[in-house]
């Protein structure tokens, strides 16, 4: 798994800080940026979190490209639809010769079921391959007829064919993207998917957001993670257990 941090609103500290200030002050919007020293930012943006006054973190935003993620971490992914975009590499227009997949821990660490995982990845490139080859060729002969050109038809039958036998690819299948969020929207990401409950790649993904994140904003993710970091489990019957254990891993991260 690849993740990075590629762009984000510029200094989204002290913008919050502005923010805040407008809401908590008389000053004017000529005014709001004037002294907002890095002493007077930790304030508000320490007050923000006390309060739990969370709309003024939706000014800023932080954009990540990801690599060597399957479409069963894209699928919880875009669960998060609010003040969120998603870009995702598509298997309508990219042809795969050869598909990346992933294959969990679990799996990887018995021999024999790693084995087996890679043969059904296997059939399922050969199914992929030979499917788009019969879908071609009656796609080809059907736009001929139709009166495309050669170079029309062919392009026409690519598409339409790999359109279709995609539908064999397993949800273990790598993918690409580049999705933003907002640091409201951030937040209730790592409270949910940094918890030990959740699943274990976007765990990891979450995971790693939140170290680029620190460094990119470091006063206002200082306590950001799953819930247990500022307050009580609030998985129930469910929780882990080891909240102790989990608040001081985020709160060194």
């Amino acid at each position: 798994m690849k993740v990075k941090l590629i762009q984000h609103t510029s200094d989204p500290e002290r913008l919050i800080a502005a923010s805040a200030k407008l809401c908590y002050s008389s000053v004017g919007v000529e005014d709001i940026l004037e002294g907002l020293d890095a002493e007077k930012t930790d304030k508000f943006l320490g007050m923000l979190m006390e309060l739990g006054h969370e709309s003024p973190i939706e000014h800023v935003a932080f954009t990540f490209a990801a690599e060597g993620i399957s479409r069963v971490l894209t699928h919880q992914l875009v669960r998060h639809r609010i003040g969120c975009s998603y870009s995702q590499q598509s298997q309508r227009y990219v042809k795969l010769e050869q598909f990346e997949y992933i294959i969990p821990p679990a799996i990887a660490a018995i021999p024999a079921a790693r084995e087996r995982f890679i043969k059904a990845m296997e059939y399922d490139q050969q199914t992929y391959n030979e499917l788009a080859d019969m879908l071609f060729h009656e796609h080809l002969e059907r736009f001929i007829r139709e009166g495309k050109t050669e170079k029309q038809a062919r392009q026409l039958a690519e598409k339409s064919s790999i359109e279709d036998a995609r539908y064999v690819f397993p949800n273990a299948c790598e993918t690409k993207l580049v999705f933003t969020m907002n640091a409201r929207a951030i937040m209730n990401f790592l409270r949910h998917r940094c918890c030990s409950r959740a699943q274990w790649e976007i765990r990891e993904l979450a995971d790693e957001m939140l170290k680029q994140l620190k460094e990119a904003a470091p006063v206002l993710f200082k306590n950001a993670g799953p819930a247990c970091v500022c307050g009580p489990c609030p998985e129930g019957a469910m929780t882990c257990g080891n909240a102790k254990e989990i608040k001081e891993k985020y709160r060194s991260l």
